[in-house]
């Protein structure tokens, strides 16, 4: 099974990493360039300098390089946004992250409507998932381990669904402010706090 970004490279070689980084970067910039998802397996490698076969080795397909440079992305700047939250901070941090996601919606947007929707679905459950386990919500801990993690997939998904909304809903930028208050409202609800 292709690695997601959120797995770590286990072999600590230095190349990897910086062949990874550079996939990364390739597909966020070519996908933003293009507005699809649709771009060859030799474009994306020749824009990260490296061989087709090299993509196929670490990600198994475009998809799955797809997925990864979108979580990778997600969890190196959006993650850390989402640590201690308090409610004095969790509104301006949802802003932060809504602001982040309007400012890349031409990567963003064609993923949720490409080819590669449901690998990044399931990509993003994976990395919801260790990042629970990092820093739970208050109300899926009550729950059964069976039950917490069938929530938990109904939150990612129903995030990822109101996040699609807004995405697709305006032509060009759209208004984080928007965004923010419809998970500012649902986010009240999962972890406790009431945003000031």
């Amino acid at each position: 099974m292709p690695q997601t970004s959120s797995q770590a490279v286990t072999s600590g070689d230095r190349r990897v990493q910086r062949t990874r980084a550079a996939l990364f970067e390739a597909v966020v910039r070519l996908v933003s360039e293009r507005g699809t998802t649709s771009i060859a397996v030799t474009d994306l490698a020749d824009a990260a300098g490296v061989s087709r076969q090299v993509v196929y080795l670490q990600f198994g397909d475009r998809d799955a390089l797809l997925a990864a440079a979108a979580m990778d992305l997600t969890e190196r700047e959006l993650y850390p946004l989402f640590s201690d939250l308090t409610e004095a901070t969790l509104r301006s941090r949802i802003l932060s992250a809504a602001t982040f996601l309007a400012h890349h919606h031409r990567f963003y947007r064609p993923l949720v409507t490409g080819s590669g929707a449901f690998a990044l679905r399931i990509a993003a459950g994976r990395s919801f998932a260790a990042l629970h386990r990092r820093a739970s919500l208050p109300v899926l801990e009550a729950l059964s381990p069976a039950t917490r993690a069938a929530a938990a997939t109904f939150v990612v998904g129903g995030t990822m669904a109101v996040i699609d909304d807004w995405l697709l809903a305006a032509d060009g930028e759209p208004d984080p402010r928007v965004l923010t208050e419809r998970l500012t409202a649902l986010s009240a609800t999962f972890t406790g706090l009431s945003p000031t």
